[in-house]
């Protein structure tokens, strides 16, 4: 069995699920009513600026940095500790199929569950708001759903990953979670406040170029700022600010800055998140006692 079919039984087994309609049925009123609420909301405010659909991209990506990982802890983390905890992991072992080509194929079967869910979602939101608006910009739309599979496919890695590091499925719950927690809930505050303590416990009112990537290093904030990167024009026409993503903290990103301080860092950072968990889940799995 290789790595296809591996990914191919997880799709089949996952769209069976009811959890994955749930969550595909919440996500799809939650991007109808946000893109509601963006479209017709300066009207109702007596807003002078007008709603646009590359303003509508950067609107939702924030209800898609939410949705995303709760989603993966939902959808991935009883895909290699579940097997283990049921004993199933050596059935399946036991065909012709590596301990690698079982991981690699828990990534993509979960990833691609991911996908279908907020694919589904998106195509409807975005559907929706381009009808309200008037208007559809194809090329940004293909490159913000190109950056949101990346996205989708780092969480999928970190979640499986971190299943694949115990046999437990209440352990795996623990680490994602705690992974959400911190990195999504707290990342914010936390260079904030070592920055607070490096400067004799006040904040000051020029941040240094090493505060940014630290911000970047929450995997939805990195996604922000890819999409920010990736699209430039449209995130200044939608006053969208990669800085604005931790904490209020601004970091210049102009030509004479090092890259580290430009929202190009942000796919670098999603990069890692999909290497680093994908090496040290499959090292910890292929090294686990099953």
């Amino acid at each position: 069995m290789t790595w296809t079919a591996v990914a191919k039984k997880d799709f089949r087994d996952a769209v069976q699920s009811r959890a994955l309609w749930a969550l595909v049925g919440v996500f799809v009123v939650l991007s109808v009513l946000s893109t509601y609420a963006y479209v017709e909301a300066p009207a109702l405010l007596g807003a002078a600026t007008e709603a646009t659909f590359g303003g509508l991209i950067f609107f939702t990506i924030g209800l898609v940095g939410l949705f995303v990982p709760l989603s993966a802890i939902v959808v991935c983390y009883k895909s290699l500790a579940g097997e283990r905890e049921l004993g199933s992991i050596k059935l399946l072992l036991s065909l012709p199929t590596t301990r690698g080509q079982v991981f690699v194929g828990k990534v993509v079967g979960r990833a691609t569950v991911l996908a279908f869910g907020l694919g589904v979602g998106l195509v409807v939101g975005l559907g929706v708001g381009a009808a309200l608006i008037g208007d559809l910009e194809a090329v940004a739309l293909v490159v913000f759903v190109l950056a949101t599979l990346s996205f989708v496919a780092v969480y999928a890695t970190i979640v499986v990953g971190l299943s694949a590091t115990t046999g437990s499925t209440s352990r795996a719950t623990t680490l994602a979670l705690g992974f959400f927690v911190v990195f999504e809930l707290l990342w914010d505050a936390i260079p904030m406040g070592i920055l607070y303590v490096l400067e004799g416990f006040s904040i000051p009112s020029t941040m240094p170029d090493w505060l940014y990537p630290l911000l970047q290093l929450s995997p939805s904030a990195a996604y922000f700022s890819s999409v920010v990167a990736l699209l430039p024009n449209l995130a200044d026409a939608a006053n969208a600010e990669s800085g604005q993503s931790g904490a209020g903290a601004q970091a210049a990103a102009d030509a004479a800055d090092p890259f580290y301080t430009s929202p190009e860092i942000g796919i670098a950072i999603l990069l890692l998140w999909l290497l680093v968990p994908l090496a040290v889940g499959y090292y910890r799995f292929d090294a686990s006692d099953l």
